[in-house]
């Protein structure tokens, strides 16, 4: 039986780790590396009877949607070249989650994926590049497979907004909940995603919420609580994946 591979994209190494423990290695061996990037293999066995196994790759690929389409493209383009396409991405990490939709330690597992800040200011207020004509700003993750781990997180299951620059008063965090119905605000998931879906990959962004999106509030934030949320939902997430249908994922 093939394991099911996976790409696990996060911003820095604390959330790469906290996931990777969550997927409870019983072996870990090196991968072949996404160049400039700092990569963990993780293989699990199938526990039981018809269980699937896993491997996953985690990659720590930078802060920005930027980067973290580049080291998505990078990886998905050496699986490839290898003969060994991955089955799912999943850009993973802790963000701000928008009250009272998603409060602090909470799970989002995002439906969609929108590049909340790509578009032009204008007299009239925002427009988007897909307003534009330019392109396109959203992405849908894969709808059933989504649902499915969304279910069995006990998560929050909507949209999940990718900005440059990170919200930081109450009125933009009003109008950019207002806009989108965002539970979440994170810097990685539309790259990741756009990269995804030129390969025909399919995608899923899973959250914990280590702050409320709006004013900064050092004091408030709960990173260590947020990083403890992420281990114990790719340890949920395993389950899901090695009991539920195999790839391709929809």
């Amino acid at each position: 039986m093939r394991a099911v591979r996976l790409l696990v994209v996060t911003a820095v190494a604390a959330e790469r780790d906290a996931a990777a423990r969550g997927l409870c290695p019983v072996t870990t061996c090196p991968p072949p590396a996404t160049p400039g990037r700092s990569t963990v293999r993780v293989t699990t066995g199938g526990a039981g009877l018809g269980h699937l196994p896993i491997r996953a790759d985690l990659v720590a690929g930078g802060v920005g949607p930027a980067a973290s389409a580049a080291t998505t493209a990078a990886a998905l383009t050496a699986a490839a070249a290898r003969d060994e396409p991955y089955d799912l991405v999943i850009s993973a990490g802790i963000a701000g989650g928008f009250a009272p939709v998603a409060a602090l330690g909470s799970v989002v597992v995002a439906d969609r994926v929108v590049a909340a800040d790509l578009g032009a200011d204008s007299p009239d207020g925002f427009l988007s590049v897909d307003t534009l004509g330019f392109g396109v700003t959203e992405y849908r993750s894969a709808p059933h497979l989504a649902a499915a781990v969304a279910r069995g997180l006990g998560a929050v299951h909507a949209p999940v907004l990718t900005v440059s620059t990170a919200t930081g008063t109450a009125e933009r965090a009003a109008e950019l909940r207002e806009r989108h119905q965002a539970a979440a605000e994170a810097m990685e998931g539309f790259g990741a995603a756009e990269a995804a879906a030129g390969q025909g990959t399919p995608f899923l962004e899973i959250r914990t919420v280590s702050n409320a999106v709006g004013p900064r509030d050092r004091s408030a934030w709960r990173i260590k609580e947020a990083l403890a949320a992420l281990r114990d939902a790719f340890g949920v997430l395993h389950t899901v994946l090695t009991r539920g249908a195999p790839p391709p994922y929809s």
